[in-house]
């Protein structure tokens, strides 16, 4: 379906200058005063003038039946943005099984419903060689605050001590307590593995058996108080007889109204853009809401944290997705991590760990930066973070270009529901012999879940967040920055017209704009006291370098090109052109966008064209599909070509 941008429409130069406004203020009070004013304001931004020096915001219209809550958006490489909302943060959607996903073509301006086929609200995605998206993990269940809880539940572990067989254990299997006589049912099925004997080869004897386990999600059968437990008790499996019913048994700790967390998923899917359907694929070992996928060398996909079917915070069993298989297996060693931690391959093939992350897991455990070897499961803490307590919430990104491996930290918050935000940002350089971090330019006040997004000039665009969170307070941060790493400050631009928040992220699209999708507030007004609305409309940033006169243009070529390899390009403006970068496009939520980099490319021009070169080093240069972009001396990028690296 064909929508319309609002800010396509020709703004009308309304014949209201500044002495108007000011004799508005005077004859006829504030009100008139300010609607003269916003009059002026809606002029001023849209002039030619204005858009050159600051650039310039547009809203996007959806149709009503088209609009969502969109938390998680990746650019295609048909050029189409994918947009999930999965159940979109409403318990009603979870409920009623109503899953959205929407395809958008921002040339076209045309959207259409995908099928969906599971609550996809909250897992991870990243870009695969081939170029599908990646999508793992989602919501199982939505978490109960508190005074909602109306079952008395929590985690059961099932025991089996029988080293000749597995069990399985229906949902609805009952569970009686030796002790308190309680009797709490299975929300699913649950596996427990056989036990491991011991062999003790000094003796030559088997001494034990060590006991395979499993964990489900029990509750009681009943509603009210009187069905909690206070203490750890032994369960009595109802149905099992004989040996089965000494060998397997269950061990639970205090089951009661307390808050449950959210449960997640091990539901994994392709999304084929040519297609433009979901493709089920072997589920992940573990359930996970929240996790991060971040691409490995090989063009495999590390899946790590997330909340699994229980809702506790995976313990540190990371797992590794092969699309040739489409097959997911565990790492060698275990690392445990807050949800959505910002984890970026690096061109030595080791991980880094910004610190950012969204704050589900305990306080002390993998909140530090810091480099991490996949192949010896080794940790280097990275000094120097400031304000390392307030990293919940804050946004990284890999610097232009992707050859120098420095990264930006942006903001953050306290842990959980805390008002305390940083207005800082740090910088790291980890191609130095001994990397710290140190602090860039300071934002202008502190920054919850600001939205971070390369431009092909090398600079970066810097939008958004709020102060509090979840813009609780009414506080969210309508401005917006560029950031130019070679001379470490920010450059002020037009402020956004819409406030972004959590469940909010940016995009770079082929024309070198950038959209903006997302906000969840808690609140509706600075005293806290209407529900917050999600915000469905779409906004697109069109930078300064698209005021500058003409672009450059980009044409021909290879649709694929080799590391190592190079590919000649047509262009009118060959002379005017300095760079080449290989972007690779995003796929975003929560803050968290590992995927996007900007690589330069060797550049040597002709008359008529210019030919580049791709590095060879698969750390910095994924298989995949990027986006070409060839930049002239006033930094005006052209429209992107889509290339293919193997």
């Amino acid at each position: 379906m064909t929508i319309r941008t609002a800010g396509r429409r020709r703004a009308r130069r309304l014949a209201i200058g500044t002495t108007v406004v000011l004799a508005l203020a005077g004859m006829n009070g504030p009100w008139l005063y300010r609607f003269g004013a916003d009059k002026y304001h809606q002029y001023q931004i849209n002039t030619a003038e204005y858009k050159a020096e600051n650039g310039h915001w547009e809203v996007v219209e959806f149709p009503e039946e088209f609009q969502q809550n969109t938390i998680h958006a990746a650019l295609l490489r048909t050029g189409k943005i994918l947009m999930i909302a999965g159940s979109g943060n409403n318990q009603k959607n979870k409920d009623a099984k109503v899953y959205d996903t929407r395809l958008w073509d921002p040339v076209k301006n045309t959207i259409k419903r995908v099928p969906t086929p599971n609550d996809l609200f909250c897992g991870g995605h990243t870009q695969l060689a081939n170029g599908n998206l990646l999508v793992a993990g989602g919501t199982k269940s939505y978490e109960k605050l508190k005074g909602n809880v109306k079952k008395a539940g929590g985690v059961m572990i099932i025991y089996n001590e029988n080293p000749d067989k597995p069990m399985t254990l229906p949902g609805g299997t009952r569970f009686k307590g030796r002790e308190n006589g309680k009797t709490f049912m299975a929300t699913e099925s649950v596996l427990i593995p056989r036990a491991k004997k011991v062999f003790d080869k000094k003796t030559g004897t088997w001494l034990r058996n060590n006991p395979g386990y499993g964990r489900v999600y029990v509750e009681a059968q009943k509603e009210g108080a009187k069905y909690e437990t206070g203490t750890e008790d032994n369960y009595r499996i109802q149905g099992l007889t004989g040996a089965d019913a000494r060998n397997i048994y269950g061990i639970a700790q205090k089951l009661a109204l307390d808050k449950k967390d959210f449960q997640g998923l091990k539901d994994t899917y392709e999304f084929d853009p040519v297609a433009e359907k979901y493709i089920k694929v072997d589920p992940m070992n573990e359930a996970r809401w929240y996790p991060t996928l971040t691409t490995l060398s090989d063009g495999r996909i590390l899946s790590v944290s997330g909340l699994d079917d229980i809702g506790q915070l995976v313990p540190g069993k990371n797992e590794i997705y092969d699309p040739k298989t489409r097959t997911w297996k565990y790492t060698a060693g275990k690392m445990q991590f807050p949800t959505y931690p910002a984890l970026f391959l690096m061109q030595n093939g080791k991980i880094f760990y910004s610190g950012s992350n969204a704050g589900y897991g305990p306080d002390d455990v993998g909140r530090d930066p810091g480099i991490w070897d996949l192949k010896t499961n080794k940790f280097t803490k990275l000094p120097g973070l400031s304000d390392p307590k307030l990293m919940e919430t804050s946004g990284t990104v890999l610097l232009p270009p992707a050859q120098d491996d420095k990264y930006m930290v942006i903001g953050g918050g306290g842990v959980g529901e805390s008002k305390l935000s940083s207005n800082k940002t740090r910088l790291i350089d980890l191609k130095a012999e001994n990397p710290r971090f140190v602090d860039g330019p300071e934002l202008e006040k502190g920054t919850r879940y600001p939205e971070a997004s390369i431009l092909p000039d090398d600079t970066v665009l810097v939008s958004g967040g709020s102060e509090d969170y979840r813009a609780r307070s009414g506080s969210n941060i309508l401005q917006a920055r560029i950031y130019h790493p070679k001379s470490n400050t920010f450059e002020r631009v037009a402020d956004p017209l819409v406030g972004r928040n959590y469940h909010a992220g940016s995009v770079l699209l082929p024309d070198g704009r950038v959209m903006f999708f997302g906000g969840d507030p808690l609140f509706g007004d600075k005293a806290n006291t209407k529900p917050g609305t999600a915000e469905k409309r779409i906004t697109i940033y069109t930078p300064t370098y698209l005021y500058q006169g003409a672009r450059p243009t980009l044409s021909g070529g290879p649709k694929a090109i080799a590391r190592g390899e190079s590919a000649t390009f047509a262009t009118k403006h060959a002379s005017s052109i300095k760079t080449a970068r290989l972007i690779r496009p995003s796929a975003t939520t929560h803050v968290t966008d590992v995927d996007q980099r900007s690589i330069a490319l060797d550049l040597k021009k002709t008359k008529d064209g210019v030919t580049v070169t791709v590095p060879e080093n698969r750390n910095l240069v994924h298989s995949g599909w990027y986006m070409l972009f060839v930049v002239d001396g006033q930094g005006t990028p052209s429209k992107a070509q889509w290339v293919e690296v193997p």
